[in-house]
């Protein structure tokens, strides 16, 4: 289920009522949610930052972590 605060953000994004969001709303709406809400703090920092890209959004771990998952495969190179 929905945590309350994305149900609030959709509700807010769309002009809709709680339980609108929740008869409506799908796994993609969440999906777009959760890419336009990191894409605005992104901004945010950056402009924070006087236009340098933030550097802080996410850890070295985090990053190799993602990477790591979205290398290909070696075993598929035969």
């Amino acid at each position: 289920m929905l945590s309350l605060l994305q149900i609030d953000s959709l509700g807010k994004r769309y002009g809709l009522l709680p339980s609108e969001v929740l008869r409506r709303a799908d796994t993609f709406d969440v999906y777009v949610l959760d890419a336009a809400m990191g894409y605005e703090l992104f901004q945010h920092k950056k402009q924070q930052n006087k236009g340098k890209i933030p550097l802080d959004m996410y850890t070295q771990d985090q990053l190799l972590d993602i990477l790591n998952r979205n290398k290909p495969n070696d075993s598929s190179k035969s």
